[in-house]
């Protein structure tokens, strides 16, 4: 090779350098997504910090998604494409079992759900056809009244609201027969009404929202974010988030893969969960 080849080769291996180490960069990125409960903005206010956190801890360059819908939010986990995950105990459930996720910190305390309506003159098992007022699925508290209710034709109908407080107020104004929310949401807002209305069945408690990770990150990788996640060190990067999840208790706990254990049939008849 002459003198001249030999500069144009390395001439242009010295101006591809740069972009191959951007492609590896971006092939090595490991995506941390939570469900779309914000504009992207709001949301990386939130996960940003707790992305650059983890990376430190783990060295690996972890990256939050924005997954812009729940429709895309349900297709990338579907489909594996996450690695990191905060949300909650139904999906975590699911990743176990389906795309080999562990659960590394969960947030301290349960989560249980009434239904609620009137009075005590409705039945709750007595429900098949008529109206409930409750959040759409995949919405916990929604699929946990489902599940009372194996059969779909003898399903209540649910009728979308945008919050539990829309809920509560569908049975006080009339428009539902009964409503579907967290216990702690009822008890603060039949505390602060002049209408009360009666529970008519309750949830056990299951484990809260939490963390998973997916196996392409190491055993020691997932011990290392756990701990980190639990650490006094995580009061800073996790501000936010505690300040939107756990104003009270701002701390982790760990969690396991067991109280996880078989909540992924909750989403059996969610589209792209049946599998």
């Amino acid at each position: 090779m002459n003198n001249k080849k030999s500069v144009s080769l390395l001439l242009a291996l010295l101006f591809l350098a740069p972009f191959s180490s951007i492609a590896v960069a971006a092939g090595e990125a490991f995506v941390f997504s939570a469900p779309p409960r914000g504009t992207a903005a709001q949301e990386r206010e939130v996960y940003d910090p707790i992305a650059r956190y983890l990376s430190q801890v783990t060295g690996k360059n972890i990256v939050y998604k924005h997954p812009d819908n729940w429709l895309n939010y349900q297709n990338q986990m579907q489909l594996g494409k996450y690695d990191l995950v905060f949300d909650g105990p139904h999906f975590i459930g699911w990743r176990i079992a389906k795309v080999g996720h562990q659960p590394l910190a969960k947030l301290p305390g349960e989560l249980s759900f009434v239904v609620m309506a009137k009075d005590d003159k409705t039945d709750f098992n007595n429900l098949a056809g008529r109206t409930v007022c409750g959040l759409a699925p995949p919405n916990l508290a929604t699929l946990t009244m489902y599940n009372q209710f194996p059969n779909p034709l003898r399903q209540p109908q649910v009728k979308e609201v945008k919050g539990f407080a829309l809920a509560f107020k569908g049975v006080k104004d009339q428009q539902c027969d009964a409503a579907v929310m967290r216990d702690k949401m009822y008890n603060k807002l039949a505390n602060s009404s002049n209408f009360k209305g009666k529970v008519i069945w309750s949830s056990q408690g299951i484990s809260n929202q939490g963390f998973s990770a997916g196996p392409r990150f190491s055993k020691n990788e997932k011990q290392a974010m756990a701990d980190a996640l639990m650490s006094a060190n995580a009061q800073q990067p996790l501000e936010k988030f505690f300040n939107r999840f756990s104003k009270k208790n701002k701390k982790m706990l760990r969690a396991s893969a067991g109280e996880y254990s078989g909540l992924g049939s909750l989403l059996r008849d969610v589209w792209g969960f049946e599998q």
